[in-house]
């Protein structure tokens, strides 16, 4: 884990912000994350209130926010965004006056995370994927981090009706934080329209195909790559029927987004 204590003027959701290819990005650092999670789920613990929404963003999110209204709509709603695309943090060095201090990559973030849970005897759910692959994240995070309390997890694929029970299951199992792997736009929808049914749980944090990686079935691409803001060219290659078109359509706008419209105050 990297970075220093979280500074006081962190503490607001939205606090220390900036526009990143217009959507306001929160200047965090991977440990002042950790520290913030867990003052929430604690916080949350006591209070009742409903969970804190904690997003993601990168290329393709950045695309999506400025040609679909209802997306945006659900990204603004969000009391933490970080930066999962290492193009984001190298822009906003370049030309941003107030520069991101680093990637907060979701599939290294997690492994923070885990360890954070043993420490503070948080509670995860993971929510997403196959069942299959569902199982072998759990089974591995639980190998790696013992100790490690994990209230449950459920693959992604379910109807709109029964959205109502899983998450009176969630309340039930005493969550801090429901980790959604649902893929964007929908896990971002999930989490604003089912905020209120989840009152206790500190965190519904976003982490698209995060599952993945962790149940073997998808590999990550090399350090280098993501260093250089490749990781997208690499997933292309590993899977160019699903997400080679989806970079076609979204790289050049989500350059474009990011030299034009960064470096503003987060508001």
């Amino acid at each position: 884990m990297t970075g220093g204590v979280l500074s006081p003027h962190l503490i607001g959701a939205g606090a220390d912000a900036v526009r990143v290819g217009g959507i306001r990005t929160n200047r965090l650092t991977r440990r002042d994350l950790i520290e913030r999670m867990i003052s929430d789920c604690r916080a949350a613990r006591i209070s009742g209130l409903p969970p804190k929404l904690v997003f993601a963003s990168n290329g393709s999110v950045i695309a999506r926010y400025h040609r679909d209204p209802a997306f945006r709509s659900f990204m603004d709603q969000a009391d933490i965004i970080d930066a999962d695309g290492m193009p984001l943090v190298l822009v906003s060095r370049w030309i941003g006056r107030a520069p991101l201090p680093e990637r907060i990559a979701t599939t290294d973030f997690i492994l923070d995370a885990l360890q954070a849970a043993v420490t503070a005897r948080l509670r995860f759910f993971f929510l997403g994927g196959r069942d299959e692959d569902n199982a072998r994240a759990i089974a591995q995070f639980q190998s790696r981090f013992p100790g490690l309390e994990i209230a449950g997890g459920r693959d992604g694929y379910f109807r709109p009706d029964e959205e109502a029970a899983i998450c009176e299951d969630i309340r039930a199992r005493e969550v801090d934080v429901l980790w959604l792997g649902l893929g964007s736009p929908l896990q971002e929808s999930f989490a604003v329209r089912n905020r209120s049914r989840l009152n206790g749980v500190g965190w519904i944090r976003t982490c698209g195909g995060m599952l993945d990686y962790y149940s073997g079935r998808a590999p990550r691409a090399p350090l280098w790559m993501q260093k250089a803001g490749l990781e997208w060219l690499f997933r292309s290659a590993q899977e160019p029927q699903r997400l080679g078109s989806r970079y076609l359509r979204t790289n050049l706008p989500a350059l474009y987004h990011l030299l034009t419209k960064t470096g503003e105050p987060g508001a």
